[in-house]
């Protein structure tokens, strides 16, 4: 084949695109801030579950460090609103205190016990040989609930008071008692109330996993301060109990494959049926012709 001179034409050059400048110099160093020490706290919502994560990356991929879910809440006495606002301070701490459990620093390290609704940021210990908190930086879109459960559990999240409920934006302050009261489910046992006053047949269906537990308005905030402390006690992950085998049931239709003896079997058998039928159908045309 003759040799082809590569022809850079004026449309080549009116469609290159010129690299960054600091791309250009050789500056940008990606590998370096992959590998870099921070950890993500991530949050994402699902329809019936909230899913808490502490991510770090690696050049092979994201990590996982810890995670929690909502619908590990019924653990801890929540059995439902799995998905709401005080749900996702409950998934937030109950991460947080895995993840500091997992690193050894839970003991020096607990965070807000008695949540107020006051901005609180985990500072370091006065000792200087004392490990410094863990620290992990928020992502995502209305997840600050989580992030309110995961700083007070005891982890350091740099953040500030404008995405809490009860914020004044005219005031420039915070309510505390506004956060207070979604922090404990307040928000959800006034809407219990003013439903069951107003439409008493809408209230009876949407809250009807309530009702058929037993739970009024004035049990929510007991049944979240008592979840808090059980998740304090014994964040420790627990898998599900299994009521079925379910890699039994799927190996059930997989078919295995067949070994080189069985094959040479196989088709060994073929071959000896095939004989037989052509025999059978040998003696067949024999008598035909007699």
């Amino acid at each position: 084949m003759p040799f082809v001179k590569k022809v850079k034409s004026d449309a080549y050059f009116s469609r290159f695109q010129v690299k960054y400048r600091r791309r250009r110099e050789g500056k940008t160093d990606c590998e370096h801030s992959i590998n870099a020490p921070k950890y993500r706290l991530v949050v994402r919502f699902t329809n019936r579950d909230i899913i808490v994560q502490i991510v770090y990356a690696r050049l092979q991929g994201d990590f996982v460090l810890t995670a929690a879910r909502s619908q590990e809440l019924p653990r801890y006495g929540i059995n439902h609103g799995l998905t709401n606002w005080t749900a996702a301070y409950a998934t937030g701490l109950l991460c947080a205190r895995r993840a500091l459990t997992k690193l050894g620093l839970a003991d020096k390290y607990e965070g807000v016990a008695e949540p107020d609704g006051s901005l609180t940021l985990t500072e370091a210990l006065d000792d200087e040989e004392a490990p410094r908190p863990f620290n992990a930086l928020p992502t995502g879109h209305r997840v600050f609930g989580a992030m309110k459960g995961a700083s007070d559990g005891g982890i350091f999240i740099p953040h500030s008071e404008k995405r809490f409920p009860g914020y004044d934006q005219e005031s420039k302050s915070l309510d505390s008692e506004v956060l207070k009261k979604y922090i404990f489910g307040g928000h959800v046992a006034e809407y219990m109330e003013s439903l069951e006053e107003e439409d008493d047949e809408r209230f009876k269906k949407q809250f009807s996993s309530y009702l058929a537990d037993d739970i009024g308005s004035e049990d929510i905030e007991e049944i979240y301060t008592n979840a808090y402390a059980a998740i304090r006690e014994d964040p420790t992950f627990q898998p599900s109990e299994k009521t079925k085998d379910w890699k039994a049931e799927g190996l059930k239709y997989k078919k295995s494959k067949l070994t080189l003896e069985e094959r040479r079997a196989r088709i060994q058998a073929k071959i000896e049926a095939f004989k037989a039928s052509g025999g059978e159908a040998a003696a067949a045309e024999d008598d035909d012709d007699e």
